[in-house]
């Protein structure tokens, strides 16, 4: 799970693969034509994608989201980070147990519980103070479990990065979220664009990561971060959490200006 900081070292840790699955990372490079990857059989399509999603960041959700950072004092940044990071748990609470993950199920039902509570509303993260951390889980997650190991490449407009498997949970996903049930339309929809928003501008620091061709950076991180949150680590460390990627003191460029 995310602890407080710019929602979390995890989301710091996996930020070139969420910097597309989140919000559209740059247009894909027009350079010489590569060997077909064996996830990417859609490589063609993908890449149109991708830079259509580029043209919505560079145009409209990125200059909002620097305006955000701009206007935003950090501790209320830091705080709706929070807040929606809390919003989540109840989704790992399903998919943990979907999983067949009690221990982790209960780790984040201790979370929201401390933070909705004592952490006013889950604007503090005072679980991750206390040392209650566990692991996000997503449907998508549940589906890999359960037997879906592999699954194709597919960029999806706005979201980003995904895999035919992971679009296939998205559905659960959104109704496992406790704004789905929100029925004042101003409000929720208020809430899900604030919650694009302030994903957006936690991204801005981390884009100088990307180098190359854009495209297969990016497909190629996602896909590596994505199999080691699915196997829980089983294939091996983290591959964003070695002192190589030590997003905490970099002074990122922006890697998408012209």
């Amino acid at each position: 799970m995310s602890n407080a900081k710019g929602q979390g070292k995890r989301v710091l840790r996996g930020a070139m693969a969420l910097t597309a699955a989140a919000l559209l990372a740059g247009c894909a490079s027009s350079g010489a034509t590569q060997e077909r990857h064996p996830d990417d059989p859609w490589e063609g399509f993908n890449r149109k994608m991708f830079a259509f999603n580029d043209v919505l960041d560079r145009y409209a959700l990125k200059p909002v989201a620097r305006g955000y950072r701009f206007i935003t004092p950090d501790p209320v940044e830091t705080g709706v980070g929070n807040f929606f990071s809390n919003l989540g748990e109840p989704r790992t609470v399903l998919n943990s147990l979907l999983q067949g993950k009690p221990r982790n199920a209960s780790v984040a039902t201790a979370r929201f519980l401390i933070n909705t509570t004592v952490g006013v509303a889950g604007l503090w993260d005072v679980a991750s103070r206390m040392e209650v951390t566990g692991q996000e889980e997503d449907f998508g997650q549940t589906l890999g479990v359960w037997g879906w190991d592999e699954s194709r490449y597919l960029v999806l407009p706005l979201f980003g990065p995904s895999t035919v498997r992971d679009t296939g949970g998205l559905p659960a996903d959104m109704y496992a979220y406790p704004t789905a049930y929100i029925e004042d339309d101003k409000t929720r929809l208020g809430l899900t664009a604030l919650r694009f928003v302030d994903k957006r501008a936690g991204l801005l620091d981390q884009e100088a990561l990307i180098q190359g061709d854009r495209y297969s950076f990016v497909r190629d991180a996602w896909l590596q971060q994505r199999r080691f949150e699915v196997s829980d680590g089983e294939l091996g460390d983290d591959p964003f959490a070695s002192d190589d990627f030590d997003f905490d003191d970099g002074d990122f460029d922006d890697a998408f200006a012209d």
